[in-house]
């Protein structure tokens, strides 16, 4: 088994070993992974954070060894919380890096970073204030950045920036936590979860206090929920069809 970490701010994490297969996800600065298949320019990743597996570009990492991976494994994480940073590198050179990179691998990597970071759990009324960090970023598919992210791309690094772990799409995200009856018995930062009409769980929001919700839906936005769903403020209709509330922490 071989063992890698990213070495640049975001890249690109695929779906098939190709520059044009569709974007599942993005792997962020400091993480890190196994390696469970090699192609000539593409490698096949395992990511150690939420078991998410997909292909990057073979330039794209640097090598670690397997008691390297361990270390980072057994850290508790330190996370960037600004909304860009930067790395300097071996060669004095600067480079950006976004919110909720891994700062664990700076040694290995033998890079340098003189911002704030966060390597504890915190309030889970902080994840209300965290989430407002990405308000209005735009929808991207496979998207974890506040320049596009998707639905469950923002519930996962909110809770991963308060020290939680959520897997990556929203019907594995589903599957954490406890589900709960009511919205009524909801508490800001609880999630909800939504179907489509076939009943698969295809869009997830953080529920706020007074009946509103967080979510990635053309952007980071603010509506409505109520038992139907999440009611669009602009739009005056209702977008998605509400499934469970689960409470995660």
């Amino acid at each position: 088994m071989q063992y890698g970490i990213c070495n640049l701010s975001i890249v690109p994490l695929r779906n098939e070993p190709s520059d044009m297969s569709e974007l599942v996800s993005q792997v962020l600065y400091g993480d890190f992974f196994k390696i469970i298949e090699q192609r000539k320019q593409w490698i096949k990743i395992r990511l150690a954070f939420d078991k998410y597996e997909g292909w990057i570009d073979n330039k794209q990492y640097t090598e670690i060894s397997e008691d390297q991976y361990k270390s980072l494994h057994d850290e508790p994480p330190k996370l960037s919380t600004d909304l860009v940073e930067f790395i300097e590198d071996e060669n004095n050179q600067l480079f950006p890096i976004c919110i909720g990179s891994s700062l664990n691998g700076l040694s290995i990597l033998n890079h340098k970073y003189e911002g704030d970071f966060t390597n504890d759990k915190t309030d889970k009324t902080n994840l209300i204030k965290t989430a407002f960090t990405f308000l209005n970023s735009p929808y991207l598919w496979g998207g974890k950045t506040p320049f596009g992210i998707d639905c469950s791309g923002f519930t996962q690094m909110v809770y991963k920036l308060n020290g939680y772990k959520l897997l990556r799409d929203a019907s594995q995200q589903a599957t954490q936590g406890e589900a709960l009856s009511f919205i009524e018995e909801s508490e800001p930062g609880d999630l909800a979860f939504f179907d489509n009409s076939e009943g698969v769980i295809i869009h997830v929001g953080i529920i706020m206090k007074d009946n509103y919700i967080i979510h990635a839906h053309g952007k980071v936005r603010i509506d409505r929920l109520d038992h139907s769903g999440i009611y669009n403020v602009d739009k005056n209709t209702h977008t998605h069809k509400l499934r469970v509330i689960k409470k995660i922490i």
